[in-house]
């Protein structure tokens, strides 16, 4: 198999398991007082799943009157595009256009794949497919997933209304690895369940993640007990031959 052709496996495996997200995402966005059109619209023009996710959570929530407070949700975890498409600019490359084009597939997929290849050709290959191919499917799946939830009628009945938290959580958990991690996400809980019976929806989630980068900032538990800084970059792969 050619180095190309692995590419493309690996992108369209990423691609097919990603799009399945977006029936759930659909249907949520209806169950959340969105219509289908608006649903969809939000996945065109938003595309980034864990906003999307945390948009509908906050507004099944509070309703109309949350609306600014998931539009922050959702911006702030947007932030983290930012990162990468500082990352992604020097492997896209060409001009303005091209970058602009680039920057509305630069999500957390596309950028994986591109930068887990070793050629410059190949990590181009890899967030293009990547990129364009969840923009198209998760679309698609947007769509079949509000029309299914407009169908369903009451989110409750099915269990809808609590999907969007266990949507969320299922993105979270994989990244729940180390001691630092674990430590930004449990401080963010238990900030956010104890001020949610005294906020309106959507403040506490914003308190949590002020949180959440300040435990994040000062890493007090990234460094096990005993590191030298050399073990650090030889563990890094960032060590002086």
């Amino acid at each position: 198999m050619t180095a190309e052709r692995e590419v493309w496996r690996e992108a369209l495996g990423v691609v097919l398991a990603t799009s399945a997200y977006g029936i759930s995402f659909g249907a949520l966005a209806v169950a959340a007082g969105l219509d289908v059109w608006q649903t969809c619209v939000l996945s065109l023009l938003m595309f980034t799943g864990g906003s999307q996710f945390a948009f509908v959570g906050v507004l099944t929530a509070g309703g109309l009157a949350a609306l600014p407070s998931a539009i922050a949700s959702a911006a702030l975890l947007g932030v983290r595009n930012v990162a990468y498409g500082m990352r992604m600019s020097p492997i896209v490359g060409g001009g303005p256009l091209r970058r602009a084009a680039a920057a509305h597939f630069t999500i957390d997929e596309s950028t994986a794949v591109a930068i887990s290849q070793t050629m410059p050709r190949l990590r181009q290959l890899g967030f293009w497919v990547t990129g364009i191919g969840i923009f198209v499917g998760w679309n698609i799946t947007t769509l079949i997933g509000a029309l299914v939830g407009d169908v369903l009628g009451d989110p409750k009945t099915w269990g809808l209304d609590a999907a969007a938290a266990a949507a969320f959580l299922a993105l979270l958990w994989p990244r729940l690895q180390q001691r630092q991690a674990i430590a930004v996400g449990v401080a963010a809980a238990v900030v956010a369940a104890a001020l949610t019976p005294f906020l309106m929806p959507g403040l506490p989630v914003l308190i949590a993640a002020f949180v959440a980068i300040v435990v994040g900032w000062f890493n007090w538990m990234g460094r096990a007990p005993g590191k030298t800084n050399a073990t650090d970059a030889r563990d890094a792969g960032t060590e002086p031959a």
